[in-house]
């Protein structure tokens, strides 16, 4: 049913009872006139863990790029003092912003990063499964 005036795909959407994305209407950022938004219809299977999944992905997300936007801008105005790897000579002061300092950091740092991130995974941000997303 296509509403000619408006061009909304299911008419009037308080008479549509039988989507299953009725069941978060009421969560947190569904917005009137809108409602809930999902365009891709993801939350087609209605179960509410795949819903908690999915918010808490997308909260993980926003997180790590905002801290890869600060990461990104904070060395054009500041630098920590010292050696990023002391064995290696290398300074922070002489690491190169942006996509080029990839190369610039040894491999034992990319792989105490990676450990970082992965610890920080399993113990800080693993799934809350009976909390609300994001709410560590």
């Amino acid at each position: 049913f296509q509403d000619g005036l408006t061009g909304s795909a299911w008419g009037d959407w308080a008479l549509y009872t039988d989507s299953p994305v009725r069941a978060y209407e009421n969560e947190v950022g569904v917005q009137a006139p809108i409602g809930y938004w999902d365009p891709m219809g993801l939350a087609a299977s209605g179960t509410n863990s795949d819903y908690k999944r999915r918010r808490e992905v997308e909260i993980k997300h926003g997180r790590v790029a905002m801290f890869a936007t600060m990461g990104y801008i904070l060395p054009e105005y500041w630098r920590f003092p010292g050696y990023l790897a002391p064995s290696y000579g290398v300074k922070f002061a002489e690491m190169p912003n942006g996509l080029s300092a990839i190369s610039k950091v040894p491999a034992l740092g990319w792989a105490q990063f990676f450990a970082f991130i992965f610890i920080v995974e399993l113990n800080v941000y693993n799934e809350q499964v009976n909390g609300e997303p994001g709410n560590y």
